[in-house]
This record gives C-alpha cells, sequence and structure tokens, in this order.
C-alpha cells in the first residue's frame, strides 16, 4: 500500500547554518507495487486513449514523400533527447549538438560537457528502442544498461548503472528541506523489480502503461542522476515494445518541457497516500494519464508535420541538384542527408555504402549545386552542414516550445534555441 515514512536526518556537521547542522525529521514517500495495481478507466478517458493510439499509428504511416524514414526517425529520436534534457536544465542548439557529435564520431576531442550529456541521452533513447525489440522480459540490469548508456562520457559516467545505496532527494540541500524524497534505498531494488514485471505486461492499454511506467520510475528515482531522461525513455520503450510506434516515436519530452509546470505537477499528482480509499488512488493516477495522452496528442500532430516538412526540403534539394540517376550514391544520399546534419566523404561513404569516390563525387556536386554547405571543425577537418536541415530541426524545436505550436501566435514558455546560419 502506498503511504509516507517519517525518518530523522541527523544534519550535517559542516553544514553552514544550524538549520542543517541540526536533526531535522522527514518524509519519504514508497509507491504501491504497479504489477499488482488494479485502475478503472472513465469512458471519456477511453475515447482519448483510442484518439491518441490512433494519432500514433497516422504518424507512422505520415506522407514522408522522399525523405527516408529512418533519416525522420533519427531526427525525431534528436528532438526527444534535446527536449528530456532541457527539462533536466541541459540546453543546447542543434548545430552545436551536431558538430560535438561528428567530433564524437571521427575521434576528434570533445569538452563540450552539455552537448556530450545530449548526446547521452540519444544513446538511452536507442538503448530503450533495441530493448523494445528483445523477445524477452525486462530485467533491472537492462535499466541500468541504459543508464550507463545516458551517462557513458561525461562527468558522471561513475555512476552510470549504479542502483542508489543511499537516500537521495529533490531540492533544498538535505531532504528534510526537499520539495521530494523518494523511497528509502533498501526499498528500490523490489521496487524496480515490481517496474520491470509491469514493463513487460501487457495489462493495460499501451499508453496507460507508458504513463504509469514513467511516472513509477520518476517515484521511485534509483539512480543519484539522470532518472529524468531514464524514465522518459520508457515511454519509448513501450511504445515500441507495444508495437504501437514501431517507426515513429513522437518526441513527447519537446512538450513535456513546454508544459513543465503542469509535468511536475501530473507526477506529484501520481503519488497517493494508499490509506485513503481506492478512489483516490485511482483519481492520482487518471489525472496523470489525462494530462499525458494530450501531451502525446499534440507531439504526434507536430511530428507529422515536421515529417512532411523534411520531405518539401528534401525536395528543393533535388530540385537543386539537378537531374539525378536513380539509385545513384548522389540519389542514396539525398534520401540520407536528413540523418547527416554534418558530414565528412568518409562518414557519408559509411552511411549510404558506397565507395569513397563515387561518395566524393556526389558531395562534390551537392557542394557545387549549396545542397552542402563547406566548413571545418577543428584544423584540418573539411565537413558539409546540409542547408537547411539544423535550421528546420530549430525551427521545430521553437514551435513546439510554442503552446499554439506557432511563436508567431504565442512566444515559447522556455528559452528556445536561436536560428543560426552555417558558416561558408
Amino acid at each position: 500500500m502506498a503511504h509516507f515514512e517519517d525518518h530523522i536526518w541527523e544534519g550535517t556537521p559542516t553544514g553552514q547554518t544550524r538549520r542543517d547542522r541540526a536533526a531535522w525529521s522527514y518524509r519519504t514517500y514508497v509507491p504501491d507495487r504497479l504489477a499488482s495495481r488494479t485502475l478503472t478507466l472513465p469512458a471519456d478517458l477511453v475515447a482519448d486513449l483510442a484518439d491518441a493510439d490512433r494519432a500514433i499509428a497516422a504518424l507512422q504511416h505520415s506522407p514522408v514523400g522522399l525523405a527516408s524514414t529512418e533519416s525522420v526517425a533519427r531526427l525525431l529520436l534528436r528532438a526527444e533527447a534535446v527536449g528530456s534534457s532541457y527539462i533536466e536544465g541541459l540546453q543546447v542548439n542543434a548545430r552545436r549538438l551536431a558538430k560535438e557529435e561528428f567530433a564524437e564520431q571521427v575521434g576528434l576531442p570533445t569538452n563540450d560537457h552539455t552537448a556530450r550529456s545530449v548526446l547521452g541521452n540519444i544513446r538511452a533513447l536507442r538503448g530503450a528502442l533495441d530493448l523494445a525489440d528483445l523477445d524477452r522480459a525486462l530485467t533491472v540490469d537492462d535499466l541500468c544498461a541504459l543508464h550507463r548508456d545516458l551517462l557513458a562520457g561525461t562527468r558522471d559516467e561513475r555512476w552510470g548503472g549504479v542502483v542508489r545505496t543511499d537516500q537521495n532527494w529533490i531540492g533544498g540541500t538535505n531532504p528534510c528541506r526537499a520539495a521530494y524524497v523518494p523511497p528509502p534505498h533498501e526499498q528500490v531494488p523490489a521496487l524496480l523489480e515490481d517496474l520491470c514485471d509491469f514493463l513487460s505486461s501487457d495489462d493495460y492499454p499501451t499508453i496507460v502503461q507508458a504513463a504509469l511506467a514513467h511516472a513509477q520510475f520518476e517515484t521511485i528515482h534509483p539512480f543519484v542522476d539522470g532518472n529524468g531522461r531514464v524514465g522518459r525513455a520508457l515511454i519509448h520503450l513501450v511504445l515500441r515494445r507495444r508495437g504501437v510506434a514501431p517507426t515513429f516515436v513522437p518526441p513527447v519530452s519537446l512538450i513535456l518541457a513546454t508544459n513543465a509546470g503542469a509535468y511536475i505537477a501530473g507526477l506529484v499528482s501520481f503519488r497517493y497516500d494508499g490509506r485513503a480509499d481506492q478512489a483516490s488512488s485511482n483519481e492520482a493516477a487518471l489525472q496523470w494519464i489525462d494530462q499525458f495522452v494530450n501531451e502525446l496528442l499534440r507531439a504526434c500532430a507536430d511530428a507529422a508535420g515536421f515529417a512532411e516538412e523534411l520531405a518539401r526540403l528534401e525536395q528543393r534539394w533535388r530540385d537543386a541538384a539537378g537531374q539525378v540517376r536513380r539509385t545513384s550514391a548522389t540519389d542514396v544520399l539525398l534520401s540520407a542527408l536528413p540523418g547527416l546534419p554534418i558530414l565528412t566523404v568518409e562518414t557519408a561513404s559509411s552511411a549510404i555504402g558506397r565507395s569513397r569516390k563515387r561518395t566524393n563525387d556526389a558531395v562534390n556536386h551537392l557542394a557545387e549545386c549549396g545542397v552542402l554547405v563547406q566548413g571545418t571543425i577543428g584544423r584540418r577537418n573539411r565537413v558539409f552542414e546540409v542547408a537547411g536541415l539544423l535550421d528546420a530541426l530549430t525551427g521545430f524545436e521553437r514551435r513546439l516550445a510554442s503552446p499554439a505550436a506557432d511563436t508567431a501566435v504565442a512566444g515559447p514558455t522556455r528559452t528556445v534555441p536561436g536560428r543560426g546560419r552555417p558558416r561558408r
């Protein structure tokens, strides 16, 4: 039964104030197990869930035109990582992230901690999708692996995959001043086992399962850092594992970041005292699920629009390139460009599976046509940026930061990246 527990914080002898050094009581929250929880869904929510299912299904079959589905999926995943990282205070624009990703790919020295953290988020999201494709039950080790992917190469790498063995908290200098104190560490292993059982089940509608799993993970808060980003990766895992989003998973984190206050309030509402009646338990979960469905519907609509924008952008590239032989290196590279915001001849050759010579000819042709803009990273690395692509991604992120999906109609509710331009 979900409940609060009273504990004593012994104080910090080296604390700066008497309050920090004094002993105080604090309350932890221990949630119900999910695998055995029952939930009654009202008819209006069932109808909304059906709408969200249809929206995600429609996104899988969006008329993306010429753009390859793999490339669009990669960009949507990148947008999701940016939004999820923003919620944790990690802000990076599309161009800066692309340059750091390129530097990592070719082995150049990197020192942009924020960009590396967002790249770790992309790895964790990809790892979640890979886990979803496995035909087996999920384990706590799987969740730890996602966390290791998230923190790999960052300053916090040593904590990757390590389930906490101490009390943690959110906000404040100690648990007595915290906004939220998760369950005591002794209870975390059993709660994680229960969560994995729930993630491996099919007892609830898919979107309900995704919403509950995410909220439960945030409530448990099993790691020292990175809980929010791993918890949002579980949304993708559920939607892919249940077959609802086999190709495109909507970037719901960009919407959650836009409505961050409501998002946090929704997670708070998920925590109820089990001593209350069953109706209160049900209402606590339904409030969060209803909010989650609304955010998911918005993410689907905006993602579909972005896919169509990418198709139009590719058509402009093809118009600029002129007549291109079907299946030639240039033709294949044009389709792959949405997934290659910054490239070299070598990285493009690897991506399209063509020889270096043919790829070099294709790159030179597209550079002459203005489809690729040449630049440098480091001292000698000749690189090319895909004209208009990073600006399109930036515009997408900016639109999702607006409650009206249009910054000209309603300004962003959060800090958004500026509209940079590639250097020639």
